[in-house]
């Protein structure tokens, strides 16, 4: 038996430090972990926020950032990289030089532009670093509709978006409903520059921090566990939906999603 064989998949995320757990770097670390992954979590910044909104965040020095996650790489290959806020064009770049030095490892990207609240957290260099340094080199894109709209200048039609996307390099996209006004949530995955499968979810009363999080992570450990991209976006996608119908209210803001649900023995 390989020495390796019983090892546990390897993901690393690079997202931003949310103090209160319900997004973010933690955000990834119980998706993956729940999973069956380990993370490698990098944090791109740190924020002052609650359960309401962003009120400030200030972004790693990149070069510490691109040492931080090559100190560790050179020790533990990771199987999947997961991209979360990512703030600026500096860390952009430094995430950039990382993804060039691991080639044919599959990349999540969820490209957080505003948050909950709506304060900004990437602005307009930001997107367009986003559009020419990684989209390139995404596996899968996991925009709701709002950020699909946002990253290619479109007004209404997302199968347009959808296409845009790819066309930036994108390989597979999967544009999510939360933020449109249907009685049903949609998310619509495309590949191929076609329109692949839409996928129907009860629309659940509230409103969750850190849900985007958890698709994009969860989709992430997916892969390293060597789910080809349609079954891991199947599979992360009820997770998420577990995780948000049995989430919980800690604050005065959103709902967290409750990413251990299954550790209850309550997963009907």
């Amino acid at each position: 038996m390989s020495q390796h064989a019983n090892q546990m998949p390897v993901v690393m995320a690079f997202s931003g430090l949310d103090p209160t757990g319900g997004a973010g770097i933690q955000a990834d670390i119980e998706a993956i972990a729940s999973m069956g992954c380990h993370t490698l979590p990098i944090v791109t910044a740190l924020t002052v926020q609650n359960s309401q909104d962003v009120q400030r965040y200030e972004s790693t020095d990149p070069q510490f950032l691109i040492e931080q996650a090559r100190a560790v790489l050179d020790d533990i290959p990771a199987q999947a990289f997961k991209l979360g806020m990512l703030g600026n064009r500096q860390t952009i770049e430094a995430i950039h030089s990382i993804l060039q030095d691991h080639p044919g490892i599959p990349v999540v990207l969820d490209p957080i532009i505003t948050a909950g609240g709506g304060t900004a957290l990437a602005k307009e260099d930001a997107i367009s670093a986003m559009r020419e340094l990684l989209f390139p080199l995404t596996t899968i894109i996991t925009p709701n509709s709002e950020e699909a709209r946002q990253l290619t200048n479109q007004t209404d039609n997302l199968d347009v978006c959808a296409e845009q996307l790819q066309d930036m390099g994108c390989k597979h996209v999967l544009i999510t409903g939360t933020h449109e006004a249907t009685s049903d949530v949609t998310n619509t995955l495309y590949s191929n520059h076609q329109k692949m499968e839409s996928f129907n979810w009860d629309r659940l009363p509230h409103s969750y921090h850190g849900s985007g999080c958890t698709l994009a992570a969860s989709i992430s450990a997916l892969l390293a566990r060597g789910l080809n991209p349609f079954h891991a976006i199947h599979e992360a996608q009820e997770y998420t939906w577990k995780s948000l119908q049995q989430g919980f209210h800690p604050g005065q803001g959103q709902y967290f999603p409750n990413r251990f649900y299954w550790s209850h023995g309550d997963e009907d």
